[in-house]
This record gives structure tokens, C-alpha cells and sequence, in this order.
């Protein structure tokens, strides 16, 4: 294979569509526009515009109430924990902490920590050092003999 014998697949590229040459084009005259009026001029910005009136999202009134101080946790489950543990992604001889369980792709970049719920089943014994944790998730974790550590200094600083 030569770089001077490349080709796009059949179909894979268009030709532009060249507006405003010519009447046979299909597309001359006004350019697919219509005709006058603002939406023919260049520059419309009329998103939610309703001629002069006011705008049915200025009328309406705001409603509810938005917590800007509300902490935003990644939630993991013991059942994901345990399939780590069980794929050898996790070591459970070790801390199951923020790093462990970004290098098992359980967590993404963890917003303002982790929170460890109860769905699913766990089998080993575990230390889990997490920001929050329910009620079942602690219980069915120290039933194993294991424990769940509440810090809220996990969260990786990058």
C-alpha cells in the first residue's frame, strides 16, 4: 500500500452544498431562506424570542430551592467491591481506600468523597476507609469481621 493510492470509502465524503449560485443549482436565488424577514438575515438569535413579549421562561416563577453547599459523593456498593476482590483487582489484605478503588475502575475522580452502600453480597474480610457509609453496608461489613473507616480527608488530591 502506497500513501499516493489511499482512497476514503466509497460514500464516505459529500461535496459542500454551495448556496446562493444560480437558479439550477436548486438553491440560488435565496439560499433556502425564504424570503425577508428576519429569519432571512443573517445573525438570528431568536431562541425563546416571542416577539416583544415577554418570554414565557421570564413569566413563569422559579420554583424550589437549590443547596449550594450540598456534597456530591460517588456511591460505591460492597456487591462492586466484592467482584473487584474476587477479579483480583483488590487486594483485601490491604486499606480498600480512594486509590484502591480508582486503580480497580470502581470510582472515577472522586467529587467530594466516597459513600459505601449495601447492595450486594461480601464474603472477605475488609477495611474500607470511605467518606460515608449506610447503615446495611456497615453491619453487613463488620459481620465478615471487617471494618468501615469514616474520614472525610479520602477525597485524592490531583
Amino acid at each position: 500500500m502506497e500513501l499516493n493510492t489511499l482512497t476514503d470509502n466509497k460514500g464516505s465524503t459529500r461535496n459542500r452544498r454551495r448556496v446562493g449560485r444560480g437558479v439550477g443549482s436548486g438553491i440560488g436565488k435565496t439560499s433556502g431562506s425564504g424570503h425577508k424577514g428576519q429569519k432571512a438575515r443573517s445573525g438570528v438569535a431568536i431562541k425563546g424570542f416571542e416577539g416583544g413579549q415577554m418570554p414565557i421562561h421570564r413569566r413563569l416563577p422559579k420554583r424550589g430551592f437549590v443547596n449550594i453547599f450540598r456534597k456530591n459523593y460517588i456511591e460505591v456498593n460492597i456487591g462492586e467491591i466484592q467482584k473487584a476482590i474476587d477479579d483480583g483487582k483488590i487486594d483485601p489484605s490491604n486499606p480498600v481506600d480512594v486509590n484502591a478503588l480508582r486503580s480497580a475502575g470502581l470510582v472515577g475522580k472522586p467529587k467530594d468523597g466516597i459513600r459505601l452502600l449495601g447492595n450486594g453480597n461480601i464474603s472477605s474480610k475488609i477495611e474500607v476507609h470511605v467518606t460515608g457509609a449506610s447503615k446495611p453496608a456497615i453491619s453487613a461489613v463488620e459481620k465478615k469481621g471487617g471494618s468501615v473507616v469514616l474520614s472525610h480527608s479520602d477525597v485524592v488530591s490531583e
